[in-house]
C-alpha cells in the first residue's frame, strides 16, 4: 500500500482507544465538528469518527460524513505522524445551509479540512513538574 492508503492499522476500532482520546479536552471545534488529538506512540496516525443519529438522522448523511473524514485523513496521513485523531459530529447541518448534496459535501469538506490542518500542527507539550513540588 502507498503512503496515502487507509489500512485497518490506521483506524481507532476498540472502545479503549476511543475512550483514551475522548478523555482529553477537545483541541478545536468547528460549527459542526469537534476535534480530539493525542500522541499514540506509534509511527502511524490513526483515525476515529463518531457520527451519531442525534445529529445526522439519515444513514446517507452519516456515511457521507464518514467518507469525507476518511478521505481527508488518507490525504493528510503523512503530515499527522504518530497521533490518534478523533472527529465527532456535534451539531446538525440545517437544511437551509445544505439544500443539495454538493453543498453538504462542500461545507463538510471545508470544516474537516480546517480541523485536519489543526491536527497536523505540533502538539503542545505537557508542563514539566515543578522541582520540589511534592505534597
Amino acid at each position: 500500500m502507498g503512503p496515502h492508503a487507509y489500512p485497518k492499522a490506521a483506524r481507532l476500532a476498540k472502545t479503549d482507544e476511543f475512550s483514551s482520546v475522548f478523555a482529553l479536552r477537545p483541541v478545536r471545534r468547528s460549527r459542526h465538528f469537534v476535534l480530539y488529538v493525542r500522541a499514540n506512540g506509534h509511527p502511524q496516525a490513526r483515525l476515529g469518527v463518531v457520527v451519531g443519529k442525534k445529529f445526522a438522522r439519515r444513514a446517507v448523511e452519516r456515511n457521507l460524513i464518514k467518507r469525507q473524514c476518511r478521505e481527508l485523513f488518507r490525504l493528510r496521513q503523512p503530515l499527522l505522524g504518530g497521533r490518534d485523531v478523533l472527529i465527532r459530529l456535534q451539531a446538525k447541518f440545517p437544511r437551509e445551509d445544505t439544500p443539495t448534496v454538493a453543498a453538504f459535501k462542500r461545507i463538510c469538506r471545508e470544516e474537516l479540512s480546517y480541523l485536519f490542518d489543526v491536527a497536523a500542527r505540533p502538539l503542545p507539550t505537557p508542563p514539566a513538574p515543578k522541582p520540589g513540588g511534592g505534597a
